[in-house]
């Protein structure tokens, strides 16, 4: 991280002094309204604002609390020890925590040098930044969009990435366009999260995951992604060393389709953006995709789209 961006994260805030001149305990109101331990947005974004940054609060522990937003927590540098929905959870450099709301959290207390800036993000700012991702809407994005904005109900997604320079960069430059006065703000802020989501799309390999259940379920959807032309339920359980009733269960209760609905719809929209992107036959297409009878490939698309691949293609 560029070292001018470090020194003023790195800042004594009048929190932190309060803190260590003796106070004990974290200032409520500097975050909670009344009784509930439920961080609310409208204590650190102002009216007007979707998305806003703040250095995590040093020297003091944080107990176990939810947010009514989405928190990205990014360590700048050295560690903080972080327990999410029971579970212990380290971050070190470069590491991206992603709290979905009414997640569990709470927080050691961290060092002088361990440097963390928490991204306070209202759910509606994601409105801008999903259609930088793409047209192409694939089991595998809607489950990893639904988790970073906060709608897979309490949460989370733990992506060790310090290696991967993109990512780096552009969560860097999301800092930067948040500490500077600049033209143009919320568009860069909206773009420049459009393109991380796409890094992290293409990083999924980066998950840490927080349970094995949902683990098995991330390896099955890279597995349509990669094999969705001839895959089947058989070969990815044995690959996965489960049997295939157990497998077909899990996948419906996490995800609430079938194995079959979730090939399909893999199916369906990489023949779209065939349709969208190529001067490809439609037969032809039919069977790039994976389908042999090119009937049942009309029926399925258009029973998707409301609209035949010709009348789709023709309207695009």
């Amino acid at each position: 991280m560029h070292k001018t961006i470090l020194e003023t994260l790195s800042r004594i805030t009048p929190e932190e002094k309060a803190i260590l001149e003796g106070q004990s305990h974290i200032n409520r109101s500097l975050y909670m309204d009344g009784s509930r331990d439920v961080i609310t947005g409208n204590k650190l974004l102002d009216a007007d604002k979707l998305i806003t940054i703040r250095p995590h609060t040093r020297f003091i522990a944080f107990p176990e609390h939810t947010h009514d937003y989405v928190e990205m927590v990014y360590m700048c540098c050295g560690q903080t020890i972080h327990k999410v929905n029971g579970k212990q959870i380290t971050l070190h450099q470069g590491d991206l925590l992603m709290l979905g709301q009414n997640a569990v959290q709470s927080i050691e207390a961290a060092g002088a040098d361990d440097i963390a800036v928490n991204f306070i993000v209202r759910p509606s700012f994601f409105s801008a930044t999903l259609p930088y991702l793409g047209e192409e809407e694939t089991p595998l994005r809607d489950f990893i969009v639904r988790c970073l904005t906060g709608e897979k109900e309490a949460g989370y997604l733990f992506f060790q990435v310090a290696d991967i320079l993109p990512i780096q960069n552009l969560i860097e430059n999301l800092i930067y366009t948040l500490l500077e006065n600049i033209p143009n703000k919320r568009g860069i802020l909206q773009l420049t999260m459009g393109l991380l989501f796409a890094q992290l799309l293409n990083h999924t390999d980066a998950l840490q995951f927080e349970t094995k259940e949902e683990s098995t379920v991330m390896a099955v959807l890279r597995y349509i992604e990669e094999h969705y032309q001839d895959g089947s339920l058989s070969e990815v359980s044995a690959h996965l060393y489960y049997d295939v009733p157990y497998l077909s269960r899990l996948i419906r209760q996490k995800l609430g389709k079938t194995y079959t609905e979730l090939l399909q719809e893999k199916r369906l929209s990489q023949a779209a953006w065939f349709l969208r992107n190529s001067d490809k036959r439609v037969d032809e297409i039919a069977h790039i995709v994976g389908y042999e009878n090119i009937s049942y490939f009309h029926r399925l698309f258009t029973a998707r789209f409301g609209a035949s691949p010709k009348k789709y293609r023709d309207g695009k």
